[in-house]
């Protein structure tokens, strides 16, 4: 199939040289094209240019007119949790309260009360819950997602998880990545024996996840009253022997050590990062490790918000994610990581959006394939409605923009719970 997209009001993140991510000062560059068209042939972005360079091509082809819209390459969200059960909107009012995240997990809030639900829910009402969020994400123009495990902490429940998420993989238009988070929290069962359940994780979770080939990343939560750099390392050296690449929770509470020993293993990311000083920033410099920042948990639950501006200026990339979580981030709207990314963090527009796009694509093992408007990669994208700007964007916090999302090449919608392609008519119309 062939799509041409035409009549834009710009083409937003296009970049020729297929760089895996931008860092330092490179992040306030974001290359357009105003007035642009797109051709996708098949999943795949085969040319785009300015209006004036649009070559002839056969009346049939189907056209897409973005009615001066903007065209941005999908968001690319590199760490979510959105495979859970239930909510945890009570625990929301314990915070307005005072309570804090560590209060409410001391009580038995927070991951391990997500565990509970998740034992007491089947397989197939899991997917079921987690598909609705797939399509809500879809809808705000996200088209790669990471998804965790994590509110198992059972070896059967771990792998309910990771199945689900390999389902959704299978049935659903977006790019999917999966990770092992079976260290998220140190269970009730074994409250007194901490050791017990790293050993549990090792010698019994990771096999098994292996053995059905069911994780790609694997994920350690390397913060004060959760998992000690020393556990963390032991869990990584056991994934790694399993092909499992490191992404890990580091710094959110305080200074853990989880920055250094995620670059120390070689960790695809390490993520949240509130708590980063000058040590922690000169070890990522050169790493290979991205800095991801989770701007909407921090805002959620009333925490410090991780020095961004001076991560950049010191030369590092960063990403940004959302979070999608039932107990600290219960959103996977993209665009408002945008605005917070600007609001929050100070982040130039520019900056957030090369964040959610070209980093957010290194941050998944993504960057040969997605995150920018490049000829070869995903035809992955969305259009927006009319805007002045792309500085736009991120202004209008509480505008959802996104107008039309193209995935895998194909202008995608939802009916009756099921994503059905709806190609447009020939000519100029516009679905």
């Amino acid at each position: 199939m062939s799509l041409l997209i035409h009549n834009t009001g710009m083409l937003v993140q296009t970049r020729e040289d297929n760089a895996a991510f931008t860092a330092g000062r490179e992040m306030a560059v974001l290359p357009v094209i105003e007035k642009g068209w797109l051709l996708i042939e098949d999943d795949i972005i085969a040319g785009y240019g300015p209006a004036d360079t649009l070559p002839g091509l056969s009346s049939a082809i189907t056209r897409l007119d973005a009615g001066g819209g903007y065209l941005f390459p999908a968001f690319c969200d590199s760490h979510t949790h959105l495979v859970y059960a239930g909510s945890r909107e009570k625990e929301y009012t314990d915070k307005i309260r005072g309570l804090s995240y560590e209060e409410i997990a001391k009580r038995g809030g927070g991951i391990l009360n997500s565990a509970k639900l998740l034992h007491g829910t089947t397989e197939e009402e899991l997917f079921r819950q987690s598909m609705e969020r797939v399509r809500e994400i879809i809808s705000f123009g996200t088209g790669a997602v990471e998804i965790k495990s994590g509110y198992g902490l059972t070896t059967e429940d771990e792998l309910k998880m990771l199945r689900v998420i390999k389902r959704i993989k299978e049935e659903s238009p977006l790019t999917v990545r999966s990770t092992f988070l079976g260290a998220h929290a140190v269970p009730a069962a074994y409250r007194d024996n901490r050791s017990g359940y790293v050993d549990l994780v090792v010698n019994e979770m990771i096999p098994a996840v292996a053995a059905e080939k069911l994780a790609d990343y694997i994920d350690v939560f390397c913060d004060r009253g959760f998992f000690t750099a020393e556990e963390t390392s032991r869990i990584l050296e056991a994934g790694a022997r399993f092909g499992m690449k490191p992404k890990i929770h580091a710094n959110e509470l305080d200074y853990s050590g989880g920055i250094q020993t995620g670059v120390r293993h070689g960790a695809l990311s390490v993520d949240h990062l509130e708590f980063t000083g000058d040590e922690e920033i000169a070890v990522l410099l050169g790493s290979g490790t991205m800095p991801t920042l989770l701007p909407g948990a921090a805002f959620f639950l009333g925490m410090t918000d991780p020095p961004a501006r001076k991560m950049i200026e010191a030369g590092l990339p960063l990403a940004m994610a959302s979070d999608y979580n039932p107990g600290s981030s219960p959103s996977g709207n993209m665009k408002l990581v945008v605005s917070m990314g600007c609001i929050r963090l100070r982040l130039l527009p520019e900056e957030a959006i090369n964040a959610v796009t070209i980093n957010g694509a290194y941050a998944m093992g993504l960057a040969e394939t997605h995150g920018t408007i490049t000829v070869g990669k995903k035809a992955n994208l969305f259009i927006t409605r009319n805007m002045p700007s792309y500085e736009y964007f991120p202004y209008a916090y509480g505008s959802n923009l996104v107008d039309t999302v193209i995935l895998n090449g194909e202008v995608v919608s939802q009916a009756l719970g099921n994503f059905v392609p709806h190609p447009p008519a020939g000519g100029s119309g516009r679905q």
